[in-house]
């Protein structure tokens, strides 16, 4: 409601001064278009991010040195901090980077946003750019109408690029009408007071924008107007950098726990590298003019000075926080505490920032499977059988677990399905099915995905056919006859086969034996309805058992050799599909 209310105030604040003040409105057209061409940028660039760019961000996170290289130079490449957030945030929400992995990358991202200062500085303001854009803009559009994929790309990013330096020529001559009118030089403030005051412009304008990247091709454009004074100018940039750790707030707001560490550790970082380059603002500005020199900038050239000292303050601010990053994750893991008391019904690794790209999808639903399956449907299966999971995990025969297993757990399977299923099974197939639709899955992405829903389907027709097992288990468990006992304990030592089989298949490092084992079980399961059939004829024949308990030993023999069959396909699709799907995007 508060962001609704400001929004409309400042949308009435920019109507009333372009109402009264038309000089101002080509300044205004040159940020929106300047802002449109950075979003056509982040789009353009998105259809770039499945493969290789993620291989790379997420290769380049196990040390914290290359974790900010990386940062920075896919930054200064892709022209938008906010998109390397995205990825990194859907990375950690994954699983697949840590958060001091993810720390870096946004402190080498901090350090690739300064490309903008000096893309604009040392070309956006040197030539007349609008004779460049308009032929990007051209190419853009045309490129940006074909069907495939990566030419649309090619296209928005051509736009984006036209639309940024069209941006740039708009908002110079903006500036350069506007000087006619009104002289902003005239409210300039010299000394630290005009340091921290301009500051504080610099904060307002980016929050305002949502980008600091337009800000300082804001500021940029008014001091090579000569609309603003060069030192005033620097601390413009200091409140650029401050204020966009407002946006990464607001963005948090909504985001799941790894956006709001991140937004944290942002803000920590933008802040501290802020008060610290306030407080040496002048020996930074005498080291800039020695470098200036050095580097053979002319001294009034105060556009391309003030590009290297924000790329000054932003590697100073990084290297001053290296040494904490260690501190630093440790207070954001304590801050920002993720809830530990979820049940199996709520998602644990299921969230909105996983369904950026198919990578992090994928892997977030696998997780989330399996956790299912090991939290959930083993217990169920367990305990409906009437029998511990430790004993199944353990080392102990099957023969004499079954034995001993006597005690009935009175298993509610229809109130476990509700409870610890039903809704996290609808999550899964919820995320599956809307990053089938809005993301372009390749062919083998899509089948991984189906994948995982078919195992997911296949873990609820298991809880179904074990709930009626269970209830014969039940009555026969220490029933008088001790044939039909027999038979109950033989469809129990079945099922727990399997289960440790299972276990084990998913836990130890010899996957190729286990997985033998389970093939020849498949096999078995499929062969068994015409070897237990005969054993059920014999027991009929000899009036051993009533025709009750044979009806309900010919049910229960297609059940469990056909929950037999489901778990094994569960394990296949689950544990196998992870080292396909790994496989294949090592191979990318």
């Amino acid at each position: 409601m508060i962001k609704r209310s400001v929004f409309l105030i400042l949308l009435i604040v920019l109507a009333v001064v372009l109402f009264f003040n038309p000089n101002f409105k080509t300044i205004a057209a040159g940020v929106a278009i300047l802002l449109f061409g950075m979003i056509m940028l982040e789009e353009g660039f998105r259809v770039f991010t499945k493969g290789p760019l993620q291989n790379i961000l997420k290769k380049a996170t196990d040390k914290l040195y290359k974790s900010i290289t990386a940062g920075a130079m896919v930054t200064a490449l892709l022209q938008s901090s906010s998109l390397v957030s995205v990825i990194t945030i859907s990375f950690i929400s994954a699983g697949l980077i840590s958060l001091s992995g993810g720390i870096g990358l946004i402190f080498g991202a901090n350090i690739g946003t300064t490309a903008t200062a000096w893309l604009v500085a040392g070309f956006g303001l040197k030539i007349k750019i609008s004779t460049l854009a308009m032929p990007m803009l051209i190419f853009g559009i045309i490129f940006s109408f074909q069907k495939k994929a990566s030419l649309k790309g090619i296209g928005n990013v051509l736009a984006g690029l036209g639309f940024f330096f069209l941006g740039i020529h708009y908002m110079k001559e903006g500036f350069d009408i506007f000087k006619q009118y009104i002289d902003l030089t005239q409210y300039a403030i010299p000394g630290f007071l005009g340091v921290v005051v301009y500051t504080g412009i610099g904060i307002i304008i980016t929050t305002i924008l949502q980008s600091s990247s337009a800000t300082i091709a804001l500021i940029l454009t008014a001091l090579s107007a000569g609309q603003i004074e060069y030192e005033n100018a620097l601390a413009l940039a200091i409140g650029a950098n401050v204020g966009t750790t407002i946006t990464a707030i607001l963005g948090s707001l909504s985001s799941n726990i790894a956006g709001k560490r991140l937004a944290g550790a942002h803000f920590i970082f933008n802040v501290s590298t802020g008060i610290v380059t306030l407080l040496f603002i002048y020996p930074l500005a005498n080291l800039v003019d020695y470098l200036s020199e050095l580097f053979g900038i002319a001294a009034t050239d105060y556009t391309l000075k003030l590009a290297l000292f924000h790329t000054i303050f932003n590697v100073l601010g990084v290297l001053l926080m290296v040494p904490f990053i260690t501190k630093l994750e440790t207070f954001l893991l304590r801050f920002f505490k993720e809830r530990v008391d979820k049940d199996i019904d709520e998602p644990k690794f299921l969230n909105e920032a996983v369904l950026e790209f198919p990578g992090t999808l994928i892997t977030s639903l696998l997780k989330e499977s399996k956790y299912l399956y090991k939290k959930a449907i083993f217990e169920i299966i367990a305990h409906a059988l009437n029998i511990h999971r430790d004993d199944i995990r353990s080392d102990k025969k099957i023969k004499k677990v079954i034995k001993r297993s006597t005690e009935d757990m009175h298993t509610d399977v229809e109130d476990l399905y509700y409870k610890k299923v039903k809704t996290i099974y609808g999550e899964i197939i919820k995320y599956a099915t809307k990053g089938q639709s809005l993301l372009k899955l390749d062919e083998m992405q899509n089948s991984h995905v189906t994948n995982i829903k078919v195992a997911n389907r296949k873990m609820v027709e298991i809880i179904r056919d074990v709930r009626e097992l269970n209830k014969n288990v039940t009555v026969y468990l220490n029933s008088n006859n001790e044939y039909i006992s027999k038979e109950y304990d033989k469809f129990r030592k079945k099922v727990v086969k399997v289960l440790r089989i299972i276990y084990h298949f998913r836990k130890e490092g010899d996957k190729k034996m286990y997985y033998k084992q389970l093939l020849k079980l498949k096999e078995d399961a499929k062969k068994e309805i015409h070897t237990s059939n005969k054993s059920i004829n014999k027991l009929i024949r000899e009036n051993l058992i009533t025709i009750d308990m044979a009806s309900s030993l010919v049910n229960d023999t297609d059940n469990v050799n056909d929950m037999i069959k489901k778990l094994i396909s569960v394990a296949e699709l689950l544990y196998l599909e992870e080292e396909s799907f790994l496989e294949n995007e090592n191979g990318e």
